[in-house]
């Protein structure tokens, strides 16, 4: 299914600015929500899949620290950005305490807010390929795993937790790590103070400089008020930097400096800053091997790598995959109205032979489907994608795209062309999720696109893309 527009929901009383916001999103590519209170913000998060949400402070009925506590609560992957005409130091830790991506003050650049925005949608993507399970599951930290090196991961965030000591957490996309970050963060005597996130690959190289250490009035163009870094907001809290490895060379000199002394200076500033903060980094790539191609300073891994924690891959800890499914299972027939029993013994011991390399991602990903497809009480072989089905025990296996669009491919694709072939497979795939989904559903077109985690003015336009007439229309 092609990709769909990223969901901006903004909420804002003022209407000139709530008109004038939204014209620029939608001229930036998005498709938005635009509400004149947290109240109706609300509605909307409750029948879309919005990406990113922007919301004033000051509000009727519900206002913007509502509203995003709301969000926290409700949709915690959901970037939150604050506007106010009353930004201060202190107002923007409250926020970002509570769980805020960033804030913006008014009045403000376009170009400003623009950066801002394409930042959180990049977070929320990259964010999706992480997967925590919920609480009260067998494991710790809202990971789920009782195999030996999961048990030796939950015994270093024990004893290094409620300690000053910089921790390096290491291991692929889908494994964790910001799980294991906040887990640092919340067992610590620093968990009343903030805990702030930066992802350093969703933020242009140019710009790291400023979102770590903040800058002055006038420090470049745009700087049309001072703002606090990522730093500075973190005092006395915990600053995760998640894909580390992705900062420039240029810039790992100043953080050094800044993990050693513990003080730094805003862009464009004169006066020194003190902070007390306690740094948690995380990276995929092989910091090691950065080295040696001169993309890493060694003194600046050192400094990292007092404590390692190092989260395995699926394929290393697939005891794990049994609690593993039956934990998703859960969750799918809740959100889907199924009642899947769980997985019969012929399909597990395919799901324990398939390599993962997508993690924790992609085995969600195959049990939703498999739980929608389900047409008995426990899930089969054959519901399984046929990659799984056919590639048992076979490493060079692997759930992609084109296996998924050439699923229920005819034989007579094969006469046709690489492109015509999958892009008439993928029709067929997406026209027999939409009508299950609407089956499913009663015909509601709203329920449906929230089972296909898509917004209802999307599905409306898939639905007229394949032929199918939305139920009670003339």
């Amino acid at each position: 299914m092609a990709a769909d527009k990223k969901q901006i929901l903004l909420a804002d009383d003022e209407a000139n600015l709530r008109r004038v916001l939204a014209a620029q999103l939608v001229k930036d590519g998005y498709e938005v929500h635009a509400v004149e209170n947290g109240h109706e913000a609300m509605g909307v998060l409750a029948e879309h899949h919005v990406d990113v949400v922007i919301t004033d402070l000051r509000m009727p009925r519900v206002d913007g620290m509502a509203l995003l506590e709301h969000v926290v609560t409700t949709h915690p992957d959901v970037p939150v950005i604050m506007i106010t005409a009353h930004g201060t130091v202190d107002t923007a830790v409250a926020a970002l305490k509570v769980g805020a991506f960033d804030y913006i003050t008014k009045p403000f650049e376009r170009a400003e807010l623009r950066a801002i925005v394409a930042k959180a949608a990049r977070t929320r993507e990259l964010a999706d390929r992480d997967v925590g399970p919920a609480p009260r599951e067998p494991g710790r930290f809202r990971l789920i795993g009782q195999s030996p090196s999961m048990l030796d991961v939950y015994a270093i965030v024990d004893k290094v937790a409620d300690t000053p000591s910089t921790v390096l957490i290491t291991g692929e996309s889908g494994t964790g790590k910001e799980l294991i970050a906040r887990a640092l963060h919340e067992c610590s005597r620093r968990n009343e103070q903030p805990f702030i996130r930066v992802n350093c690959a969703a933020i242009p190289r140019e710009l790291i400089e400023s979102e770590l250490f903040g800058y002055e009035k006038g420090a470049f163009t745009g700087a049309s008020t001072s703002k606090p870094g990522r730093f500075e907001l973190a005092h006395g809290g915990t600053l995760f930097l998640d894909e580390i490895g992705e900062i420039p060379t240029s810039m790992q000199v100043k953080l050094l400096r800044v993990l050693q002394e513990q003080e730094f200076e805003r862009v464009g500033g004169i006066k020194t800053i003190a902070v007390d903060v306690r740094l948690v980094a995380a990276t995929n790539r092989d910091l090691a091997l950065e080295i040696e191609r001169g993309a890493f300073r060694e003194d600046l891994f050192y400094r990292l790598n007092v404590v390692q924690v190092h989260l395995p891959p699926l394929r290393e800890r697939k005891s794990d995959i049994p609690l593993l499914v039956e934990h998703f299972v859960r969750r799918f027939n809740e959100r889907l109205g199924k009642q899947v029993r769980g997985v019969d013994e012929a399909a597990l011991e395919s799901l324990l032979a398939h390599p993962w390399r997508g993690n924790i991602r992609e085995l969600e990903n195959v049990i939703e489907r498999c739980v929608l497809f389900a047409e008995g009480e426990r899930i089969r072989t054959e519901d399984l994608p046929p990659p799984l089905r056919r590639a048992q025990g076979d490493d060079a296996a692997r759930l992609t795209p084109v296996d998924l669009a050439s699923a229920d491919a005819s034989d007579g694709d094969a006469r046709l062309g690489l492109k015509e072939a999958v892009r008439e497979a993928a029709a067929r795939v997406e026209r027999e999720l939409v009508v299950r989904a609407l089956a499913q559903t009663n015909g509601n077109v709203t329920h449906a696109a929230q089972l296909l985690k898509i917004s209802r003015k999307s599905l409306q336009t898939k639905m007229k893309e394949l032929g199918l007439r939305e139920p009670g229309a003339a």
